[in-house]
């Protein structure tokens, strides 16, 4: 058997910590995690806190969005594809000092794919079929069908390593194998991380880091402002991006994210389950009017759920160009008029703001929005979970996410057994060539098929003291890893 090798010799994570003047640092987040458990939890605040700083997986992202060696230190693929043989790292420890080893893979991959697995992206782990541990530092993983996607797989934060002893519990008390570990949790205002003494790996510079929640823009101005934070990574009052730059104290950071930016539509709420409706509210946005009132300029326009910066993308926005006449006869077609919908707003700045401008275009073509403004809790209970909703606004932030279009059962609720059956044959394709075709062609089909409306692709727009270094540029994931994080002299 030909075995393919992949190690982690030109692939280090970096040397150690330099000497800061301060080694402390306070960063501000526009929303709070529901919990800090990311294999529980489908918030992307979970992952912003804990990615990389508290919870590990066998491979994880880098700042430019490569796959790198994390807990497996190296990994062996079959050449039929359908055998995965990770070798971890040694002297690996959990934050309660027990110690981390294939058992402890097992157990993580077993639970995430079990029947009753509460995990968000259990789709990640269906086509495992066997997990076995060959010693304490080596796991070998059996596919149903070849995955060239499988490491990719393996770095979301849904696919972290936890303990049996701590799994439970990770919501409110995290265990992770990270380089920092939770000091406290002063819910509605803030999280404390301290760094872990005997972390395996190249100890961080900085000892201690705090999220502050600051949900209000003009609050999360006049923080920065006054130093009270740090840093925003992702700042929620684009407008005031100009008298940052101008500001010497500050550094202002635009880069890409994965944030797929919807006006997801409920598939099967009638009269939304006619694509006919569903075209017509596409027709009705004005896409570059949602990204220059709602963003100030910042968000690339798309037309649909996949990244601009991914070299498989393709651009088809002109299938849903704004053209509010055609949405008007689509409407007459499909037999449709005097039409509300209810329109359920989470509470980030692109939804409620996005939310305004969208109602206001709809009106223009007959059709009358409720907009409730949710909190986050409520918006996962009854949109995400109940899919209780005509009409909502979300960016997904998670890597290279067009797979989720193929459950039936995702918020949306689109169900085409034509996408299900492309993206099983993606799931099955390994070579570059084939995968960049079937990759084109899902973005094709669901453009469509108009399952969502489609409007930008999120910017990630931070600020921060210009004294701080190694920040995320882009956002590969929904992630503030500190692990580079320095303040210079």
């Amino acid at each position: 058997m030909r075995i393919i090798r992949m190690t982690a010799a030109a692939l280090a994570l970096g040397a150690g910590p330099a000497l800061a003047a301060q080694d402390t640092i306070t960063l501000g987040m526009q929303l709070e995690p529901p919990n800090l458990d990311p294999t529980g939890g489908a918030a992307a605040a979970i992952d912003e806190v804990t990615y990389a700083n508290i919870f590990e997986g066998l491979t994880r992202f880098a700042a430019d969005g490569a796959i790198i060696p994390g807990l497996a230190r190296s990994w062996d693929i079959s050449e039929d594809g359908l055998t995965y043989t990770f070798h971890l790292a040694p002297g690996v420890t959990f934050h309660d000092g027990t110690a981390m080893d294939a058992g402890d893979v097992k157990f993580s991959l077993d639970r995430a794919r079990a029947e009753d697995s509460t995990n968000a992206q259990k789709a990640l782990f269906a086509g495992i079929a066997d997990v076995a541990v060959i010693d304490p530092l080596t796991v070998r993983i059996t596919l149903s069908a070849p995955d060239g996607g499988f490491a990719f797989k393996m770095a979301w934060g849904d696919a972290v390593i936890v303990a049996p002893e701590s799994a439970e519990t990770n919501a409110a008390a995290p265990v992770g194998t990270g380089p920092f570990k939770l000091a406290r949790w002063v819910q509605g205002d803030r999280i404390e991380l301290e760094r872990h003494p005997d972390y395996w790996g190249a100890a961080p510079a900085l000892s201690k880091a705090t999220f502050r929640f600051i949900s209000d823009p003009n609050a999360a101005f006049a923080a920065m402002m006054a130093g009270d934070v740090d840093a925003f990574p992702v700042f929620p009052a684009p407008e005031t991006l100009e008298q940052f730059k101008a500001d010497p104290r500050f550094t202002v950071i635009v880069g890409s994210t994965e944030g797929e930016t919807v006006l997801a539509m409920n598939n099967k709420q009638k009269p939304l389950d006619d694509v006919r409706v569903r075209a017509a509210v596409a027709h009705a946005i004005n896409r570059q009017d949602i990204i220059d009132g709602a963003m100030f300029g910042y968000g690339t326009p798309i037309g649909t759920h996949f990244a601009p910066h991914n070299p498989d993308y393709i651009d088809l926005t002109g299938i849903s160009a704004y053209d509010p006449e055609k949405s008007k006869a689509l409407l007459k077609a499909a037999g449709v008029s005097d039409l509300t919908l209810r329109m359920a707003l989470p509470p980030p700045t692109y939804a409620r703001r996005g939310g305004e401008i969208i109602a206001a275009q709809l009106r223009e073509i007959g059709i009358t929005t409720e907009i409730t403004n949710m909190e986050w809790a409520q918006w996962l209970e009854q949109a995400f979970r109940g899919k209780d909703f005509d009409l909502t606004i979300v960016s997904h932030t998670e890597p290279m996410d067009i797979g989720i279009y193929a459950r039936p059962d995702y918020y949306f609720q689109y169900d085409d057994l034509g996408f299900q059956a492309l993206l099983a044959l993606l799931d099955n394709t390994s070579a570059p060539e084939a995968r960049s075709g079937l990759l084109k062609a899902a973005q094709g089909k669901i453009a469509m098929d108009y399952v969502n409306g489609y409007l930008f692709q999120l910017a990630k727009t931070g600020v921060a003291n210009a004294k701080i270094k190694g920040l995320w540029e882009n956002a590969p994931t929904q992630a503030n890893d500190l692990t580079g994080v320095t303040w210079e002299e």
